[in-house]
């Protein structure tokens, strides 16, 4: 998010007037970054993760404005970046073709000071809104971890990395035992704050970098894990146990414990096996009803 630090432009200008030009209006502002050429421009995108907005030159001797903005646009990385053309080229079919490339606002030499500072800053103003609507988009209101759209999203994601990689996956679909009752009991207050209390827990239990736990709905929550062996998929599942055994949350209205339990049902699949997604998370569902039906407070792992 932007809220947190100046905004970052990168001036793309192969003629060094220009880009003093633009760094004295836009310094107090904004920290820039500075690329001469087209090509150096795209390394940078392509390679840095804070970039908020381009103001791109179209006549580069390398490559031109034009075909940096295409390249940019076809990027997953780099599509969403507003791209606003600086440029001489004044003709009203330029600013139109510009425009229809993927260009967010088109700015002809000579430019005002104030009117170029004016339309940067509106630009900026919007991306900030639309990061926070998308991170909106992504995140379970009540307990801040990632929800079941963004995990549906990342699911078809590596379901296809391993296919392709030859890889494995494993579905966690978790559910806290007794939950209308503690609810009941408890009051729906002290029921949303021990969901964010699982939920933080999950989090931390999970430390590779690249596993996924999100809230699936009501008391439930899955996890998402690529490329690990069966004894890792146990050490794990062991650990989420104890962790949330040891939050020590108290439940006087389970018919299992004195304490919060959960149970876990895990889908391990191996990319040699056509099961859909669907299918992987209904393997992973069934498999957490055969736990909570044979006691619950423990795991089960269907290997396909």
């Amino acid at each position: 998010m932007l809220s947190n630090r100046k905004p970052t432009i990168l001036i793309v200008d192969d003629m060094t007037t220009n880009i003093l030009l633009l760094s004295d209006i836009l310094k107090d502002d904004y920290s820039l970054k500075i690329a001469k050429s087209g090509q150096k421009c795209l390394e940078i995108l392509y390679n840095q993760d804070n970039i908020d907005l381009v103001l791109l030159d179209i006549e580069m001797p390398d490559i031109n404005g034009y075909e940096v903005c295409k390249q940019l646009k076809q990027a997953d990385k780099t599509k969403d970046i507003p791209i606003i053309f600086v440029t001489a080229k004044s003709s009203e079919e330029d600013e139109e073709y510009g425009l229809n490339i993927g260009a967010i606002d088109y700015i002809t030499k000579p430019y005002s000071k104030v009117i170029i500072k004016t339309r940067i800053k509106n630009q900026i103003k919007l991306r900030e809104k639309t990061l926070m609507l998308e991170k909106l988009s992504m995140y379970d209101g009540l307990t801040n971890i990632k929800n079941r759209r963004f995990f549906d999203e990342i699911f078809e994601k590596t379901y296809n990395d391993v296919k392709r990689e030859k890889s494995n996956l494993a579905i966690m679909m978790i559910d806290i035992d007794f939950f209308k009752p503690y609810n009941d009991n408890y009051g729906h207050g002290k029921g949303d704050e021990t969901l964010k209390r699982v939920a933080i827990t999950l989090q931390k239990t999970l430390h590779r970098p690249n596993d996924l736990v999100a809230r699936y709905g009501g008391e439930e929550f899955v996890v998402l894990i690529k490329d690990i062996d069966e004894d890792g998929l146990n050490n794990i599942a062991n650990n989420i146990l104890k962790a949330i055994r040891e939050l020590n949350i108290e439940h006087k209205f389970s018919s299992i414990e004195s304490f919060l339990t959960i149970s876990i049902g895990i889908c391990f699949f191996n990319s040699n096996n056509n099961l859909t997604k669907t299918e992987i998370l209904l393997r992973a569902d069934e498999t957490l009803y055969n736990v909570k039906h044979s006691g619950k407070n423990n795991f089960l792992i269907t290997k396909i």
